[in-house]
């Protein structure tokens, strides 16, 4: 019977990706020690998530003027510690648990990249992931010694580059290259260790590669490009995709022409796993979970919502009223999460909506659509989904940290274990063998048609 994933949404402080999160009367304020993030992977590996993943951006939010008072004032993701080692603490206080970390292919060397994912790997025993991102605005250009951001397509296409550096790197040593036999005094097969020596348009990297493969292979490969863009670098590369499915028939729709492109580039689609970002508000009863969403919507700002837009579309939200109708030069430079710009402009009822228009249907710095109930609604919402299909999993976000994960693992968890939906025990070590992924063949990449999605 097909199962569904379960990954845990996180930022390297003590919100989600709804930033309100922090103002919670419950959630924790030690996000800057070692127990926090332990705490939190001790809850999901009891919960038999597969996955914990932290989100990052290499700035924080401000408006365009370059004003960050608000930001910092108002804890809208102001805090942003570096997330490999947030992810070190989680990993040593679990066994089981998949860790994903973002890091971008615009502002690193693809060397680097290979290097500390293949490094984490070993630490975890195959049980890491890289969330790949190109990087979206002028504020991580700038804290990163650019003047702007690198114009959309652009990056992906630099990134297909440097996913072929990486991916070279990481097959550059045989499986069974090392020996390590202290009796002969044979460390490793000289024969089984490879130069890249590759030379591209935007990179060139020589080797050889200084990390052997580790029991998964290689890193679980995470994106979440939701432009047209973005999908063909998802269906080329992607392994775990992550999706905003803001109703089951677009997310049925949106998950059907997602493995679709996923097949036209020659991989196995089931190869592909589509996790839907879902925000669980969940209690023991139905009554209990609407008046813990009844405190919740006083949390959010109006000025979380403008400088989180600020900082998805790289154009000031703060620059003007409310309600005055956007120019056609606004929108055309607008150049971060395009998928953003596109659904407000598809359902705004006009090519020139006001930035209240933005706010009201991004849902952007808001609880957006969350899944309200007792165990019994809330695993029937994720029942409809599951089997659309939508998805194959979903990426859980917290509206309280860590209670969120607490109250969903109590409630929702044994519920879909119930229904046959959701495992009751890992697979096995590795996050590929939890998640059923296959282990990858050396090279098998390779064989990918590029731009055929």
């Amino acid at each position: 019977m097909r199962q569904m994933a379960l990954i845990g949404f996180l930022q390297a402080q003590n919100c989600s990706n709804f930033a309100a999160s922090w103002r919670h009367p419950e959630s924790r304020t030690d996000f800057m020690s070692a127990d926090f993030y332990r705490h939190i992977g001790k809850v999901l590996e009891a919960g038999k998530f597969q996955l914990a993943f932290f989100d990052d951006r290499l700035g924080m939010p401000e408006f365009h003027g370059g004003r960050y008072t608000e930001a910092v004032e108002n804890g809208i993701r102001c805090v942003k510690m570096d997330p490999v080692a947030c992810m070190m603490a989680m990993g040593m206080a679990t066994e089981r648990l998949g860790l994903g970390v973002t890091y971008s292919t615009t502002y690193y060397e693809p060397f680097h990249v290979a290097r500390m994912f293949a490094t984490l790997d070993l630490m975890t025993n195959g049980r890491s992931g890289w969330n790949i991102v190109t990087s979206l605005n002028d504020i991580e250009a700038r804290n990163m010694g650019r003047d702007d951001v690198v114009e959309h397509d652009a990056r992906y296409d630099k990134a297909d580059e440097f996913m072929e550096v990486v991916l070279g790197h990481w097959d550059t040593w045989a499986d069974d290259a090392l020996i390590v036999d202290k009796t002969t005094g044979r460390f490793a097969d000289a024969s089984k260790v490879h130069r890249l020596d590759y030379k591209g348009q935007s990179f060139k990297s020589r080797g050889p590669f200084t990390v052997p493969r580790s029991a998964q292979g290689h890193p679980l490969l995470i994106q979440a490009g939701q432009s047209g863009r973005g999908k063909r670098f998802a269906a080329e590369w992607g392994e775990m995709i992550f999706t905003y499915t803001p109703s089951l028939d677009v997310g049925r729709k949106e998950y059907a022409e997602l493995k679709a492109l996923c097949a036209s580039t020659g991989r196995d689609p089931n190869g592909m796993l589509i996790g839907a970002l879902v925000h669980p508000v969940v209690a023991e009863t139905k009554m209990e979970a609407e008046d813990k969403r009844a405190a919740l919507d006083k949390l959010p700002l109006e000025v979380d919502s403008l400088m989180l837009l600020s900082e998805a579309l790289n154009f000031d939200f703060g620059s003007k009223p409310l309600d005055e109708p956007l120019t056609d030069e606004d929108i055309a430079s607008m150049s971060g999460l395009q998928a953003i710009r596109d659904r407000v402009l598809k359902n705004a009822g006009t090519k020139n909506p006001t930035i209240r228009d933005f706010i009201r249907i991004s849902g952007r710095g808001r609880l957006n659509n969350p899944w309200v109930g007792g165990p019994k609604e809330v695993a029937d919402m994720f029942e409809a989904y599951f089997t659309a299909p939508a998805c194959d999993g979903f990426v859980v976000g917290a509206t309280c940290v860590p209670g969120t994960y607490e109250d969903f693992v109590r409630f929702v968890v044994p519920e879909l274990q119930r229904r046959g939906l959701f495992h009751k025990d890992y697979r096995g070590a590795t996050l590929r063998e939890n998640l059923g992924l296959a282990r990858p063949e050396i090279g098998a990449w390779r064989n990918i048609k590029r731009g055929a999605a």
